[in-house]
């Protein structure tokens, strides 16, 4: 199945090149809502499942064990762009868990901030696993393990009880047989199971479940703390501050997922070529295509499904737009 454009990128008025991709929106009764494109093949949702790599940690106790904050939680399910905030978010999970950066296994990068960035050149510092946009998860995760009781040396393999809670979390939530499903490594060393679209959408409208105290606790950390589950000039912050009943989630390769807790519904996309760019104008339209918000929340989501490309010198040169 040849999935359809689901963005274009115009330079003036000519098409100069088109993103495919597909989308899920499912409902808390298991029905799609809506759907385009292929949503059955697997696709590796890489970090936009990062919710259900922190549920662990919540539904065992750990995270009230160690008495950590929203902003804490939100972190945990972030891709952020290791920005001083986030650092200090991040240091504090440590703390409260009684773990340290030593521990971690995440890997070091500059942070995704460019600023960020500049700020550890100009001080001489290089970058530590701490400014690894994965190190929120990756405290959460060492957290758990210390809850469990279980040593956090290896918390990353597949075999290890962290990410065996982790696949429990995804096959209950997405139903999926995990032990079924390709598994792939991620950028930040943790294992990542392919689902389908349709099944990664029900997880996430799972979240929306009033009873589920866990879930409800993700996503009113990541609705007050936007800037946590990204960062400056970050499309998932940015939509959530001006949409806030809406939780989303990026994903390397062109995914986005979350849920509208409000209307029960869960969605999915992936664009085919990988390009965030297409993804995000791409999961604005799909969104504000559901009869699900006021006027004003419809507007708002139609403004971020088009971005006006400028060049160096600021000049307009085209666009990017979801595809009517």
């Amino acid at each position: 199945m040849i999935n359809p454009v689901i963005a274009n990128v115009f330079r003036g008025a000519i098409v100069e090149s088109s993103h495919r991709g597909a989308f899920a929106v499912v409902n808390l009764q298991k029905q799609i809502v809506a759907q385009s494109g292929d949503i059955q093949t697997p696709i590796f949702p890489r970090s936009a499942i990062k919710a259900f790599q922190c549920l662990p940690l919540i539904e065992s106790g750990g995270a009230a064990r160690f008495k950590l904050n929203d902003e804490e939680i939100a972190l945990c399910c972030s891709s952020h762009n290791g920005e001083a905030e986030h650092v200090r978010v991040a240091h504090s999970i440590l703390q409260k868990a009684g773990c340290d950066e030593m521990s971690y296994e995440c890997g070091a990068h500059m942070p995704s901030s460019k600023e960020a960035t500049f700020e550890l050149v100009r001080e001489g510092k290089q970058p530590r696993q701490i400014h690894n946009n994965c190190s929120g998860k990756h405290a959460g995760m060492l957290a758990l393990a210390t809850h469990l009781g279980i040593a956090s040396k290896d918390y990353v393999k597949v075999e290890h009880g962290v990410q065996r809670k982790v696949a429990e979390i995804l096959q209950r939530y997405c139903e999926v047989n995990i032990a079924d499903a390709p598994m792939g490594i991620d950028g930040c060393s943790v294992p990542n199971w392919a689902m389908p679209l349709h099944n990664t959408a029900l997880g996430f409208a799972k979240l929306c479940d009033t009873q589920n105290q866990a879930a409800a606790w993700i996503i009113r950390a990541a609705r007050s703390h936007p800037f946590m589950i990204a960062g400056t000039n970050r499309f998932d912050t940015k939509v959530m501050q001006a949409v806030p009943r809406l939780f989303i989630k990026v994903g390397a390769e062109g995914v986005f997922c979350g849920c509208i807790p409000h209307a029960g519904l869960g969605f999915a996309l992936k664009c085919d070529d990988g390009a965030t760019r297409g993804a995000e104008v791409a999961v604005a339209k799909a969104l504000a295509e559901l009869d699900v918000w006021t006027s004003e929340e419809k507007q708002i989501l139609l403004n971020f499904a088009s971005e006006q490309l400028t060049n160096w010198r600021k000049i307009a040169v085209g666009q990017i737009s979801a595809q009517s």
